[in-house]
């Protein structure tokens, strides 16, 4: 099933802002309708107080401290309840002493009774015109909620003429309808404002994220071809460093071959030849001697064997043992044995682990018979040694060869010590092989040279 192509950075703005411009039109929205809500509780307020001032006020200036409301009084704000415009909005209205006892209210039932003073009608006789919604949970509501769950509720100090001091609060309930349309006209039309600009708003940003995002696909597309590119190239660096390194280990295996062939047909022709030419030459010697010219007899025979030694020498340096059929162990117990036989010294060879039974790539065993008797040779020419050892572990995937001695060492991280040249031949071959050497070393504490080489070499046919 093949999978969903992920969203462009377009439609990743379209469906991560849509969202957020939602939740701030309706914030927006919830915050205009409690300003207009506020506002329309102070206008009511106002015009309830101007109300109070211009209606009522004339009717309470009569009215005592703990007294009560004249019945021509009381007879004029009933007409004001029913017979004015405001009045018959109002649906509920107490006038409140300082005692907090209601001296008149259009629930006759509530006349004469007193209850808590609380803070709303506490601020009103302080002179502040209070207004706002009430859940009608006073205990003097209870007719009121019955027909409503909520009402506007306004507190207006009833002032005494000429003194300013508040004699009354008047109490006036009205119906939340009027502020709830223009709660709602006000909220409908924020909403449409601030919906037609942020949608040019939304509209101009998803054009540029839009066109920011087809640069960036587009850009995405040339990166991803020249990725590609580039990885074939590598790939094809890759064949071709494989190819070359292939190339090397065979010719370093035809270069061995090479100088095996040198070494036989010198054994066997030149050196035949030479050994002939020696038999013949010591009957000429003898008849030399006989008239009195042993001395000079004797000087061209020296010469001779000693072009004899020579060219054997020559030969067995060049000439690498038969190894093929011999296992990791097997090469390295024939690289040590063949060291002794020429040096007289004593090599101690040991088997670290795995069995020495593997059978490593012929490139990995030439490696190893040419790493060993050059690192042994260095030890004993060069180190002065008198103890050398070789240790072989193997596993399924590599064979590791360590040569150590007892030698005078060197300074490691400085230069190559003279005569110790080969190891920088010796870690070439080996790093061909896509192997690893290092070397140990100390002055006065001996030398170790550790080389982990492959088991088989990828690509190689024997």
């Amino acid at each position: 099933m093949p999978l969903r192509s992920p969203l462009t950075l377009s439609r990743q703005f379209l469906v991560a802002s849509f969202p957020i411009v939602l939740l701030g039109m309706l914030a927006l929205g919830w915050y205009v309708g409690t300003a207009i809500e506020r506002g329309v509780s102070n206008r009511i307020a106002g015009v309830t107080s101007l109300y109070v001032d211009s209606f009522i006020a004339p009717h309470l200036q009569h009215l005592q401290p703990g007294g009560d409301l004249r019945p021509e009084d009381r007879a004029a704000l009933d007409r004001l309840m029913t017979e004015t415009p405001l009045g018959r909005k109002i649906v509920a209205f107490k006038i409140w002493d300082a005692r907090g006892r209601i001296v008149y209210s259009t629930n006759p039932a509530l006349i004469g009774r007193q209850y808590p003073i609380d803070e709303g009608l506490a601020s009103a006789f302080q002179g502040r015109v209070q207004s706002g919604l009430s859940e009608l949970d006073e205990s003097e509501n209870e007719l009121e909620r019955t027909r409503w769950k909520r009402l506007l509720e306004t507190y207006s100090p009833v002032h005494a003429a000429g003194r300013g001091t508040v004699l009354a609060v008047a109490e006036f309930y009205q119906t939340t309808d009027e502020m709830a349309q223009e709660v709602r006209t006000a909220q409908i039309g924020s909403w449409l404002v601030v919906g037609g600009i942020m949608l040019a708003m939304y509209l101009l940003l998803f054009g540029v994220v839009r066109r920011g995002s087809e640069t960036i696909d587009s850009q995405r597309e040339q990166l991803r071809a020249k990725v590609a590119e580039l990885s074939g190239v590598l790939k094809r660096n890759q064949e071709l460093s494989d190819h070359i390194r292939l190339t090397a280990v065979r010719t370093t295996t035809l270069n061995d071959q090479f100088l095996r062939q040198i070494a036989a047909d010198l054994h066997d022709g030149a050196a035949q030849d030479l050994a002939l030419g020696l038999m013949q030459f010591e009957s000429l010697a003898r008849k030399c001697e006989a008239h009195g010219n042993g001395e000079e007899a004797a000087l061209v025979r020296a010469a001779l064997q000693s072009a004899m030694r020579e060219l054997r020498a020559t030969c067995v340096g060049l000439q690498l043992p038969e190894i093929d059929r011999l296992d990791a162990f097997g090469v390295v117990q024939r690289a040590a044995q063949d060291f002794e036989r020429k040096t007289g010294s004593h090599i101690t060879v040991s088997n670290g682990g795995g069995g020495g039974s593997g059978q490593p790539a012929g490139p990995v065993k030439t490696t190893m018979y040419r790493l060993i008797q050059e690192a042994l040779g260095n030890g004993l020419r060069h180190g002065g040694a008198s103890a050398l050892k070789v240790d072989l572990s193997c596993d399924a995937d590599s064979v590791l060869v360590e040569v150590g001695d007892n030698g005078c060492g060197f300074d490691t991280a400085g230069a190559a010590p003279p005569g110790h040249l080969g190891l920088a031949g010796m870690r070439e071959r080996v790093e061909l092989l896509r192997g690893s050497m290092v070397v140990r070393s100390t002055p006065g504490r001996g030398t170790l040279v550790q080389a982990r080489l492959p088991m088989t070499i990828e690509g190689y046919a024997e």
